[in-house]
């Protein structure tokens, strides 16, 4: 049977780019595959096109996986569908607190939403299924990226480009590392004002049965001053603890990671 070489190549990039979640360039893409960088750019732009890798724009143009790729994957991680679990249980958490809740994963230096549930009364948020925000100033990202292993945060955090969203927002790579030892301490992340400044939001971890961080969920709702935002974000994290056994994932007992 003779192969599409184009098509392999296509596969070859994506499997590169699934790699770096931080981003690849296409200079990097041609040196690792050894590829000629107009037969590299027409295949990532046909990629891009499709939704299967996500073009991250700066200074130079960055390549992730994209969300259709993602889904796709997603479902048959560990031969369980991920999505087809999470979404249940958070249909049934956004109900249960009246808040929106949200499940989001890692893409660059962003979040990109991937469900979403509302309450019967739902508050109008700007985040939709598919759109993407900064780590830096969403609960979901920081809760990832504290999470995440120290070669890539160092990568994620030395990619960001900080724009103030509000008088909250961080702005420096030190503050937001600061910031992540304080979630890793507590084990929830605070979006306390600094993407909108109407809207406050709590986030915890998603584990895999390996251990390792797939995403993040959070439940957002309008600021109050006389709410507890401390005590939801125990709740939050109690909701992802649950949603990662049931993912497979147990937590460390006598420092051993354990899998079921």
């Amino acid at each position: 049977m003779k192969l599409n070489r184009t098509t392999l190549r296509g596969v070859e990039i994506l499997k590169l780019v699934s790699k770096r979640p931080d981003g690849i360039t296409l200079d990097e893409i041609c040196d690792s595959l050894n590829m000629p960088k107009t037969s590299a750019y027409d295949i990532v732009t046909t990629l891009a096109e499709t939704g299967m890798i996500h073009v991250v724009k700066g200074q130079k143009l960055l390549y992730t996986i994209g969300l259709t790729a993602y889904r796709i994957g997603v479902s048959y991680t560990n031969h369980l569908d991920v999505l087809g679990t999470i979404e249940p249980v958070l249909r049934s958490f956004s109900k249960e607190i009246g808040k929106t809740v949200f499940y989001g994963v890692l893409t660059g230096h962003e979040v990109v939403y991937l469900c979403k549930f509302e309450p019967e009364n739902p508050i109008i948020t700007t985040a939709t299924v598919g759109s993407k925000n900064p780590v830096y100033c969403t609960s979901l990202g920081k809760a990832i990226l504290a999470y995440t292993d120290e070669e890539t945060r160092k990568r994620v955090i030395d990619r960001i480009h900080f724009r103030k969203k509000t008088s909250r927002t961080i702005m420096t790579a030190e503050y937001l590392s600061e910031e992540l030892e304080k979630v890793k301490e507590k084990g929830y992340a605070l979006d306390a004002r600094e993407l909108e400044e109407h809207m406050e939001c709590v986030g915890a971890p998603v584990y895999n049965q390996e251990g390792q961080v797939l995403g993040a969920i959070s439940a957002s709702s309008l600021y109050k001053p006389t709410e507890d935002y401390e005590a939801l974000g125990a709740v939050v994290k109690k909701q992802a603890d649950e949603i990662s056994s049931l993912l497979g994932y147990m937590e460390k007992r006598n420092g051993i990671s354990e899998a079921g």
